[in-house]
């Protein structure tokens, strides 16, 4: 039996340039509070992603996937969500766009998985401000980050 090739995904890339903007603060979902019930990113807030569209190309190995991308903070023991921690979040990741110097990059990607040449990175919508939170989260969305990238040849 052949074992798979490992690829790249749209997860993985955004993750990464996420990462490299805003530090290792980011997942696909929210980490669960630690035994005691604190939460281990309430002082630096959290940011997690889903792919939502986008597309690849079909002449050239370019991916384009449009990432949802939502910008997370808490305060622990107050019902008062901490949007400034929120927000500063979304406009950090926001200004990487536009900070040109920024893309193009290369990632490293983790467990064995080919680098990844981002050539382009902007959002598709300003954040917005998600209310109404049970949890009492502060919580900013991007609508679209459009992460362009291809995959580095071994």
């Amino acid at each position: 039996m052949t074992t798979p090739v490992l690829r790249a995904t749209p997860e993985l890339v955004a993750t990464a340039w996420l990462a490299s903007v805003v530090g290792d603060i980011v997942a696909t979902t929210l980490p669960k509070p630690t035994s005691d019930g604190t939460l281990g990113w309430a002082t630096t807030g959290f940011v997690t992603l889903v792919t939502a569209g986008g597309s690849s190309n079909i002449y050239v190995p370019l991916r384009t996937p449009a990432m949802g991308v939502s910008c997370w903070a808490a305060n622990p023991g107050s019902q008062k969500p901490p949007w400034g921690r929120a927000a500063n979040l979304a406009e950090s990741i926001v200004a990487a766009t536009l900070d040109h110097p920024n893309v193009p990059k290369t990632l490293t990607l983790p467990g064995g998985y080919p680098d990844a040449r981002v050539l382009s990175a902007y959002t598709v919508g300003d954040p917005r401000r998600i209310t109404d939170d049970a949890s009492s989260y502060a919580r900013y969305d991007i609508p679209g980050l459009v992460i362009a990238w291809t995959e580095v040849p071994a």
